[in-house]
Order: C-alpha cells, then structure tokens, then sequence
C-alpha cells in the first residue's frame, strides 16, 4: 500500500477491501509503512494461490487451471464470480437469496441440459459460447 509513501491515504478501495480478504493487523501494518512483501509471504497471507520457482513452471500451472475452467459452463463460471462478489457486500441469508434466484433461471438453461446429457453419455461437455 504504497500511497503512505506519497503522503496520502489509499483510495481506491484498498482500505475498503482489504479488511475483508486478511487479518486486520496485516492491513494495518501494510497501510502505515508501506513495506513490500515477498511471494512467499503474499502466498501466506492470501493473496496469491501457490509460488512457483520459475515463469516456466508457473505458465504450465496456470495453464492447467485455466484448461479446468475453460471446460465449464460459462453460464456457470460466471454464475459464481457474480455469487462469490455480491458474498463480499452481503448477508449469508441475502447471498442465499441471490443464489436461489439465480438458479431458478438456470434450471432452464442450454448449460444445465448439455451437462447432464453429458455426464449421462458420459463424455464431456460442449458448450455454446
């Protein structure tokens, strides 16, 4: 949290967010010295999912999650980024709410049938962008 060093308070949502995502005297101790954290250190503290110990190894990783992700349902991938954001503002019960809402629509969906046909043929899925 660099603005310290410029004599300002962050201000795009850092201070806002960030309580929400690690331990409270974390943030504090970042937002008043402004100190720079190693991977390893971003890694236990949340920010980041895994190390890697060079960029080769690192593209070959992240790679795979994105291949993992490509073959679900769009309609389902973007289902839960949509869940998992308003999970950040809201209630369990109001997050309840959303979700309930949010898959009565998509019971009726192109997604839902071509998974289960899927899983009954048992092949993957193709999905329609």
């Amino acid at each position: 949290i660099k603005e310290i060093d410029l004599g300002l308070t962050a201000d795009v949502g850092t201070l806002q967010r960030l309580p929400k995502l690690i331990p409270q005297g974390i943030v504090r101790e970042l937002a008043y010295t402004g100190r720079k954290f190693t991977g390893e250190e971003a890694r236990e503290l949340g920010f980041v999912n895994r190390c890697y110990n060079d960029k080769k190894t690192m593209l070959s990783a992240v790679r795979k999650i994105a291949e993992q992700i490509a073959c679900k349902s769009p309609l389902a991938i973007r289902g839960v980024k949509e869940m998992l954001l308003h999970a950040r503002d809201n209630s369990v019960a109001d997050g309840l709410n959303y979700v309930a809402t949010w898959n009565s629509a998509m019971l009726l969906s192109a997604d839902l049938e071509e998974s289960v046909m899927a899983m009954m043929q048992n092949r993957p899925p193709e999905y329609n962008d």
